[in-house]
């Protein structure tokens, strides 16, 4: 079948993503084409339909450009990868417009707030042998958490395994061979049905490159096998979001020395996190005790619960800060109170951080940062040493708050590339254009009613659309008032429609200012981000 170059095109793309569902973007919608189209068709419920060639008609669907967030969720929560590509190129531009993947979003690294549970951490998980010792690396990239782990010894297999039962990853990465790869499969199908399992051959040549690039010197492991993991592990990250990804820069061991072990069997019939019925929260003790205000607060208790403490002095300081709060009802009713204005703190900042965060979560992050003192002045009355910990160092950004707050509407909508977010007074030469704008509508009044005047055609009107633009509508029965000037542009059924020089100047002047106030929104945004 001799296929059109924008197929060509997309071939070439898909070829190079084999192993994910490829979001093509053309013009206002993403396609699905040949075999992705009719597995998205089907796990999605779309129509299918077929796009003319010069051969049989090539199955597609698409979806929305605006509305794809929800459609790349559901396919996200099924398993799927999905890799997005955009037009690069200027879609006015002459021939074929530029295209390539931007992103490629797996259940591991989505940082979609609708696609996240906030009581819970989204890991990604690496596993790699070698010399007898598994290792395991694992991040959560919606709140900048990495860590690694080293099992050796005779149960290094059931340790592992006891691991990834509390992380509960939905996505992990397999360095091949292993030696209890039938063991993981099978324990994998029994206790994370759902996790995706990508195969590697070969750990990444780029090691202490990609450690030095996220860790200090005193923030990386002695042991030089870890950093093969952890880098690996990096190394995909970067290849999979290709974005900034600065803010997995601590590095945590897990040294089960320091937590009660609790293994999988215990964990899960004892239901603490998650419940025998379906998995869940409900009904476990994780759920009875959970009345934490934020979402940050729940994935800690959530943790706390799975690694509980074995150091008496550690225990014996978060029980002071418990008695502290049970006896002080003010200071605790306060806490309660401020907390709950508090948003998630963790992901907003990675948001920030990877430049995908939105002007909502501005304002977000300006509520959160505005609560700060209070908290901080709740604390200051708190005897137990834990608790005078925390108020010694919550540091407050009240410069920051004013900023966002000069800077962003109340009610910002989720885009950022339409505009109407930035507040009056923020910025003077975005003043200046909206003003222009503004004045748009009466001044296009003004001269209608000055073409009525002039014309004598009282029925005279001037309208837009996308098409045209604007234009100057005349009834045919007053066709023979019309002056020279004006330009015929269309013939309607009941009208005639013409431009005149003045109008397309007027045009010109409106449209460029309605563009330039978009752009400098956006550059104002990023520049605040």
């Amino acid at each position: 079948m001799k296929l059109t170059p924008m197929m060509q095109q997309y071939q070439a793309v898909k070829n190079a993503h084999p192993d994910q569902i490829l979001f093509f973007r053309l013009g206002d919608f993403y396609e699905m084409f040949l075999d992705d189209a009719i597995l998205v068709s089907k796990e999605l419920e779309l129509t299918l339909t077929k796009r003319s060639t010069a051969g049989d008609g090539i199955p597609m669907c698409g979806v929305p450009y605006h509305a794809a967030e929800s459609y790349i969720n559901k396919l996200v929560n099924k398993g799927y990868k999905v890799a997005i590509c955009e037009q690069i190129g200027d879609p006015k531009a002459k021939g074929l417009t530029k295209r390539e993947v931007i992103k490629i979003i797996t259940p591991g690294t989505v940082m979609n707030e609708s696609a996240l549970t906030s009581s819970k951490n989204n890991y990604i998980a690496l596993i790699y042998e070698e010399n007898h010792a598994i290792y395991l690396a694992s991040a959560d990239i919606s709140t900048g958490e990495c860590f690694y782990s080293i099992y050796d010894g005779p149960d290094r297999c059931q340790l592992l395994f006891d691991e990834l039962y509390r992380l509960m990853m939905p996505e992990l990465l397999l360095i091949k061979p292993f030696s209890y790869e039938r063991e993981l499969k099978n324990f994998l199908s029994l206790r994370l049905n759902n996790c995706l399992v990508n195969e590697l051959t070969e750990i990444t040549s780029q090691v202490e490159d990609l450690m030095l690039q996220h860790f200090d010197v005193h923030n990386r492991p002695d042991n030089k096998i870890a950093h093969k993991a952890i880098a690996t592990l990096l190394e995909y990250l970067h290849e999979t979001v290709k974005t900034d990804l600065t803010h997995l820069n601590k590095l945590t061991y897990l040294d089960s020395s320091k937590s009660l072990f609790i293994d999988t069997y215990t964990l899960r019939n004892l239901e603490i996190t998650r419940n025998l019925r379906d998995g869940g929260k409900k009904d476990t003790l994780y759920d009875v005790l959970d009345f934490t205000k934020t979402a940050m607060g729940s994935r800690l208790l959530r943790k706390w619960l799975e690694y509980p403490l074995l150091n008496p002095k550690k225990i014996n300081d978060r029980l002071d800060a418990v008695a502290n709060l049970v006896s002080d009802f003010s200071l605790r009713n306060n806490l309660r109170e401020q907390l709950k204005e508090i948003y998630d703190f963790e992901r907003l900042l990675t948001r920030m951080e990877v430049g995908t965060a939105n002007a909502r979560d501005m304002n977000a992050l300006k509520s959160s940062l505005y609560v700060l003192p209070a908290i901080k002045k709740s604390l200051a009355k708190a005897t137990a040493k834990l608790l005078a910990n925390i108020h010694q160092k919550i540091s407050t950004y009240n410069d920051l708050v004013v900023l966002i707050d000069k800077a962003i509407v109340e009610d910002p909508s989720f885009s950022i590339r339409e505009g109407g977010f930035i507040k009056d007074g923020y910025n003077q030469e975005l003043d200046e254009y909206r003003n222009i704008a503004k004045n748009s509508k009466r001044l296009l009044q003004q001269m209608e009613e000055d073409e009525k005047n002039k014309t004598g055609i009282k029925s005279l009107k001037i309208g837009y659309n996308k098409v045209f633009g604007y234009y100057i509508e005349v009834r045919h029965s007053s066709t023979e008032m019309v002056p020279e000037n004006y330009i015929r542009k269309q013939t309607l059924a009941n009208a005639e429609r013409y431009i005149t020089p003045e109008l397309k100047e007027f045009e010109t002047k409106i449209l460029g200012a309605q563009e330039k106030i978009v752009q400098l929104e956006y550059n104002l945004f990023t520049e605040l981000r």
